[in-house]
């Protein structure tokens, strides 16, 4: 079984000062993508290079203290991308795919962080610009070759991925336009469409048992007040290899729990 969690940090050295690290080491994965890192290449050097015992990849955000992703993989990647539109968003460090070819497969192991636009309008239409930008690349790619895409994607798809869905549809993570997107993403049949959002897949019913990150306002953790932002988005093939899933909600690392796929194969 090959063990996949995505991980939104909020901060690795805030994340790990909460045993984030520890627990990575005892539940042992194949393979954690990260998101919001919050440091720079001199911050990483010679502590978080490598994270229970696995090697990272990363791309860092050009301002400090700001997003950056990372991929820690027990297994040597054939090839590394770093970053996927170097005419805005690369320079936010949103993105590594770590590729895991042979003769007779391609698959990718992706880390993304997609921009929040809660802050205000600006950023709200930076995200729908990162929202085309990244179906053109993700449909490129499926045509290419398998993957998963882990990340912190800050949409909630349907009314059941988030506890308060009527008083939230103005509010960046559920509009509608958001919401749309993911639709055509996950069409079945239509070619602009095709990938499988893998939680889901496994569990199509739940709704408080789903969510995977709460604010830190007032009470919304104590009363489990959240949203599901966090995924695995994978090519069919990957897909149907998916047999188990699991969100991590006995410590708290950052305002996300981990989520976990476990896929029946080896790299």
């Amino acid at each position: 079984m090959f063990k996949l969690t995505s991980l939104n940090l909020n901060g690795i050295r805030s994340a790990t000062t909460k045993g984030a690290e520890a627990w990575i080491a005892a539940t042992a994965p194949d393979c954690i993508c990260v998101q919001e890192i919050k440091a720079q290449a001199p911050d990483m050097a010679g502590r978080f290079e490598v994270l229970a015992g696995m090697k990272g990849y990363f791309h860092f955000a050009e301002k400090k203290g700001y997003s950056g992703v990372g991929v820690y993989t027990r297994h040597e990647p054939s090839d590394v991308i770093v970053g996927f539109d170097t005419e805005e968003f690369d320079a936010e460090g949103r993105y590594v795919e770590t590729r895991f070819d042979t003769p007779g497969r391609k698959l990718s192991i992706i880390s993304a962080y997609f921009p929040s636009g809660s802050s205000g309008e600006l950023r709200q239409e930076a995200k729908f610009r990162f929202l085309a930008k990244m179906h053109t690349h993700l449909m490129r790619l499926k045509a290419e070759r398998d993957f998963v895409l882990c990340g912190d994607i800050n949409i909630a798809h349907q009314k059941e991925d988030l506890k308060n869905w009527r008083g939230n549809q103005k509010n960046s993570g559920f509009l509608p336009e958001e919401r749309d997107w993911m639709t055509k993403l996950l069409h079945k049949t239509e070619i602009t469409g095709g990938l499988v959002d893998v939680y889901r897949q496994l569990q199509p019913d739940t709704t408080d048992a789903c969510y995977t990150w709460w604010s830190n306002r007032g009470q919304a953790y104590a009363n489990n007040v959240g949203w599901r932002l966090d995924y695995h988005l994978a090519t069919p093939a990957m897909a149907a290899l998916a047999r188990t899933e699991s969100i991590y909600k006995g410590e708290k690392f950052s305002d996300h729990a981990p989520i976990t796929i476990g896929y029946d194969m080896a790299i």
